[in-house]
C-alpha cells in the first residue's frame, strides 16, 4: 500500500467525469419512472391519515372499490407476514391498524389501472378517528415523557464540577432545526413478480440489502427470493437508506396480490408529508472556561424529535454525539440525549447523519466564549481545537493527527485574509447602520465509519472476459456522488486498462449480497476496497498463468497501457485474457472487504467507532439587513482535506454540494408543524431550498494536499458528508452579522435555520424591540412547530 502515495496513476486521482454526466446534460438518465413499463403495469397511491395522534374507529374503503380503474385496495389484513417495514424495531407498520401516530400515516394503498385512478380514488375512503392531543415538539414529548428510545450519555470526567470551578461560566440553549432531503427524484419502485413467488423491484434506495429483506419479511418469503436492483438515484442525501423500504415493499405486495407489475412514485406533496426528515433538537449547555477562553469543562443535552418510531434514530443521534466535540478537546465532559417521541413523521438518516447538530452547539458555544471575553472567534477556536496531548474523544478515541487542523486552519485563515477582513468588517459596520456584516471561520472534524459497525463491509464481483472487457459490480449505490465512477478508477488502475473498457452495471442483490447501505460517507472506502481486492485475485492467477507460461518471475510481470509486460514479452490484455480462458483460468472473483481496527462497546462507551477522521475548514462572509431580516453569503472560501483525491472533480463537486445544501439546512429551509402535527412546508412554495442565486459569487474550494495516514483505497478519505458541515461557517457568519446591533458583550439569540424572521427577531430583541406589538416569543417555530 505504501506506493499508492507515490506511484504514477494512470487513471485514479484524476478529474475524470461523472459516469452519467453526458446522460445527465441530456436529459436521457434513466430513473425508476423512465423505465419502459411491462404490459398491465398497475400504479399505486396512498390513503393517508387525516389525524396526527389517535384511534382508528372506521374505515370504510368501499367508495375506493368502486371508483374507475381501481384494480384492488391493500390494507394491513393483506400482509402475509409482520405488518413491520422498521429497519431493526419493529416499531413502523406498513399500513397503521388500530391507531396512527402522524398526520399522513399510510392506512392503506389504491391499486388501479392508472396513477391518476389511483390518486382519485385514494381520497374517497371515508376515516373516522377518535382524535387525542398531538405530541408536536420536544417541550410536548417531555411533558409526556415519551421516547422511542432510552436515554443515553457518555463522558469523562466530572463536568459538572470542573464547570463550577472554573474562572468563567455560561450556559445557553440552541434550536436547530431540521431539513428535508427534497431529492429530485422522490420515492419510487417497481415490482414485477415472477415464478414461484419471485420478486424483482427495481427501487431508488441506497440499501438494497434492506429493500430486499424487508420485503420479503413483509411477504412471508425466504430474502433469496427477492431481487432488489438499482442503477441510480436522483439524489438520496440520506432519506432513501431506510425509508425507500415501505414504498418498495408496498409495489411488492401489490405485485404478489395483482400478479401484475406494479409501481410506486410518490407525489411530491405526500413525499414530504410521508417521509422522515434531519432530527431537529434543542441543544442546552452549560460550560466552563479560563481567562484565555479555554474550556475546562462542558456538558451539553440534546433533546431530540425523533417522530414516531424509532426508524435510524439511535445511529443518528449516536453520532450527534460522537461529534459534539467537533474539532475542540474537551477536558471534562458530559454529553447527555433524549431520543423524544412525536406525532410526526418518523425522523431519519441525514447527509452528516446526526454529527451537524453536535458541531452546530459547540460552534455556538465557542461564538459564546469569544462574545463574554471580547477576543476573536477564530483565536477562541484555535485555543480550544486538538493538539497533541490534548487529543482524546470524549468515548476515548486518540485523535493520531491534530497537527492536520492548526494547518488548514493557519493557511485558510491566510489565504480567505481573514484578519484583515475582520477589521474591515467591524469598519463597515461602525459606518452602517441598517446593513451590518459578519465573517467567521471554522473548522470539521468528522469520523468516517459506521457507527454500528458490522455495516463495515462491502463486497464487489469482478469479471474479465476473454475479449478483455471487465464486468463490474458492487453493493455501493448512485445517487449522483460518481461513487460508480470512482471504483471503475480503481478496476481500471489496477488491470492497467482503458476506462471504455470497465463497464458499470446497476447494483443488484443478485450479485453482491448482504450489503451495507451507501451512507456514512464509506461508499468510496469500502465498495473500492472491495473491488480492488477481486481486480488482485485476478491479477494473481493471470500473473501465475503467465510466469509459468513465459517462464519469468511474477515480479517480471506488469499491468499497465493497455498491455501486459512479460519479461521481454508484451501482450495486449484481451490476449492474455484470451490466452487464460483457453488454459481453464478462472477469471472472475467476488472480492470482500471489512474495515479493520475499528470497535465499539455502547454499553462501557469505549472504543475506536472511527477508522480515521476527515477534516475541513471554511470561511464565510455574510451581509444583513436589520430592518428585515434578508441576510445573504457573500462570500466561501473552503479548504477540505479529501487524503489523496480519488477524482478531484468529483470531490470539488460534492464539497460545492455539500456546503450549499448545509447552507440551506441553516438559513432558508424551514420545517414548519402546526398544533395539529400537519406539516405545513411541504412543496417548494412553502420550503425553500436554495438555488442558483443564492450560491455566493466567490466561491473557492481548495483541496488540502495530504496523503492519507490511514491504509484506504489509494490513500483517499471520504468526502460525501464532511462538507455539509463547513456551512457551519455561514451560521456563524450571520450569527456575527446580527451581533453588531447588539451591546458589547451581549448574546445573540439565533436559533437556526437563520431565515428572514428569525434574524429579524433576533435583531430585534438585540434592540429591545417587539415586532408590530407582539412579544417577540410568538412567533418563534420551537422545535419545529409553531402554535
Amino acid at each position: 500500500m505504501a506506493d499508492d502515495v507515490s506511484r504514477p496513476l494512470r487513471h485514479v486521482r484524476q478529474a475524470l467525469p461523472h459516469d452519467s454526466a453526458l446522460r445527465h446534460v441530456q436529459g436521457n438518465a434513466q430513473y425508476i419512472d423512465d423505465i419502459r413499463e411491462p404490459e398491465g403495469t398497475l400504479h399505486i397511491a396512498i390513503g393517508m391519515a387525516p389525524k396526527a395522534r389517535g384511534r382508528i374507529t372506521a374505515l370504510d374503503l368501499a367508495p375506493v372499490r368502486d371508483a374507475p380503474g381501481i384494480v384492488t385496495v391493500l390494507t394491513a389484513a393483506d400482509i402475509p407476514g409482520p405488518n413491520d417495514v422498521s429497519p431493526a424495531m419493529g416499531d413502523d407498520p406498513m399500513f397503521a391498524e388500530s391507531r396512527v401516530d402522524f398526520h399522513g400515516q399510510a392506512l392503506f394503498a389504491v391499486v388501479a389501472t392508472t396513477r391518476d385512478a389511483a390518486r382519485r380514488a385514494a381520497r374517497k375512503a371515508h376515516v373516522e378517528i377518535d382524535a387525542e392531543r398531538p405530541s408536536v415538539t420536544v417541550e410536548d414529548a417531555e411533558a409526556r415523557d415519551e421516547t422511542v428510545l432510552a436515554d443515553y450519555g457518555f463522558g469523562r470526567g466530572d463536568a459538572a464540577a470542573a464547570i463550577a470551578q472554573s474562572p468563567h461560566r455560561l450556559e445557553g440553549s440552541l434550536r436547530i432545526g431540521g431539513q428535508e432531503h427534497f431529492y429530485l427524484e422522490g420515492q419510487a419502485a417497481l415490482a414485477v413478480p415472477g415464478e414461484e413467488g419471485d420478486i424483482h423491484v427495481t427501487s431508488s434506495t441506497q440499501h438494497p440489502t434492506e429493500v430486499q429483506h424487508v420485503i420479503a419479511r413483509v411477504l412471508a418469503l425466504p430474502d433469496a427470493y427477492v431481487t432488489c436492483e438499482v442503477r441510480r438515484m436522483g439524489g438520496g442525501f440520506g432519506g432513501k437508506e431506510s425509508q425507500a423500504t415501505q414504498w418498495a415493499a408496498i409495489a411488492a405486495l401489490g405485485a404478489k396480490v395483482t400478479g401484475r407489475p406494479c409501481k410506486i412514485r410518490l407525489d411530491r406533496d405526500d413525499d414530504f408529508a410521508l417521509t422522515g426528515k434531519r432530527h431537529d433538537m434543542r441543544c442546552d449547555y452549560a460550560l466552563g472556561y479560563d481567562d484565555d477562553g479555554v474550556i475546562q469543562g462542558y456538558k451539553v443535552a440534546h433533546l431530540v424529535r425523533c417522530g414516531y418510531s424509532a426508524d435510524l434514530s439511535q445511529g443518528v443521534v449516536d453520532r450527534t454525539m460522537f461529534h459534539s466535540d467537533n474539532a475542540y478537546y474537551l477536558p471534562a465532559v458530559r454529553i447527555d440525549t433524549r431520543r423524544l417521541k412525536t406525532n410526526t413523521v418518523s425522523n431519519t438518516a441525514f447527509r452528516g447523519f446526526g454529527g451537524p447538530q453536535g458541531m452546530l452547539s459547540i460552534e455556538r458555544a465557542m461564538d459564546e466564549i469569544a462574545w463574554a471575553t471580547g477576543r476573536d472567534p477564530l483565536d477562541v477556536r484555535l485555543a480550544n481545537l486538538y493538539a497533541a496531548g490534548r487529543d482524546i474523544t470524549p468515548y476515548g478515541q486518540k485523535v493520531e493527527d491534530p497537527q492536520i487542523m492548526h494547518a488548514m486552519i493557519a493557511e485558510l485563515a491566510e489565504s480567505a485574509d481573514y484578519r484583515a477582513r475582520r477589521a474591515g468588517i467591524a469598519a463597515f459596520n461602525a459606518s452602517s447602520r441598517i446593513l451590518k456584516k459578519g465573517i467567521a471561520l471554522t473548522p470539521v472534524k468528522f469520523g468516517i465509519s459506521f457507527t454500528l459497525m458490522h455495516l463495515n463491509q462491502a463486497g464487489a464481483l469482478v469479471h474479465v472476459y476473454q475479449d478483455g472487457s471487465v464486468h463490474l459490480n458492487h453493493g455501493g449505490t448512485e445517487m449522483g456522488q460518481g461513487l460508480y465512477m470512482k471504483v471503475a478508477q480503481v478496476v481500471a488502475e489496477e488491470f492497467g486498462i482503458a476506462m471504455e473498457r470497465v463497464r458499470i452495471t446497476a447494483t443488484t442483490t443478485a450479485k453482491v449480497p448482504n450489503t451495507a447501505p451507501t451512507a456514512a460517507s464509506s461508499g468510496s472506502d469500502l465498495n473500492g476496497m472491495a473491488a480492488k481486492v477481486a481486480c488482485e485475485a485476478i491479477k494473481a492467477r493471470m500473473t501465475a498463468f503467465a510466469a509459468e507460461k513465459y517462464g519469468v518471475l511474477a515480479e517480471q510481470i506488469d499491468f499497465r497501457d493497455d498491455r501486459v509486460f512479460i519479461g521481454n514479452e508484451s501482450l495486449s490484455f484481451p490476449e492474455l485474457a484470451r490466452a487464460c480462458v483457453l488454459n481453464r483460468v478462472q477469471l472472475s472473483h467476488a472480492g470482500f472487504y471489512r474495515t479493520p481496527e475499528i470497535w465499539w462497546d455502547r454499553e462501557k462507551a469505549q472504543g475506536k467507532p472511527f477508522f480515521y477522521f476527515a477534516y475541513g475548514a471554511a470561511c464565510a462572509e455574510a451581509v444583513i439587513d436589520t430592518l428585515t431580516g434578508e441576510n445573504r453569503i457573500t462570500r466561501v472560501d473552503i479548504l477540505h482535506d479529501v487524503g489523496k483525491s480519488l477524482n478531484p472533480a468529483v470531490d470539488i463537486g460534492q464539497i460545492e454540494g455539500g456546503f450549499v445544501q448545509g447552507m440551506g439546512w441553516l438559513t432558508t429551509e424551514e420545517l414548519v408543524f402546526d398544533g395539529e402535527g400537519r406539516l405545513r412546508t411541504h412543496a417548494p412554495s412553502t420550503y425553500k431550498i436554495p438555488v442558483a442565486s443564492d450560491v455566493p459569487e466567490h466561491f473557492k474550494v481548495t483541496l488540502y494536499p495530504n496523503a492519507n495516514r490511514t491504509q484506504t483505497i489509494y490513500r483517499s478519505k471520504a468526502v460525501g458528508e464532511p462538507p455539509l458541515m463547513l456551512a457551519n461557517a455561514a451560521f456563524c457568519a450571520i450569527t456575527d452579522a446580527v451581533r453588531a446591533v447588539a451591546p458589547e458583550g451581549a448574546r445573540v439569540p439565533l436559533d437556526a435555520p437563520a431565515t428572514p424572521e428569525a434574524v429579524l427577531r433576533a435583531c430585534a430583541a438585540l434592540q429591545g424591540e417587539a415586532l408590530d406589538g407582539e412579544s417577540l416569543e410568538a412567533g418563534k417555530t420551537g422545535a419545529g412547530a409553531q402554535p
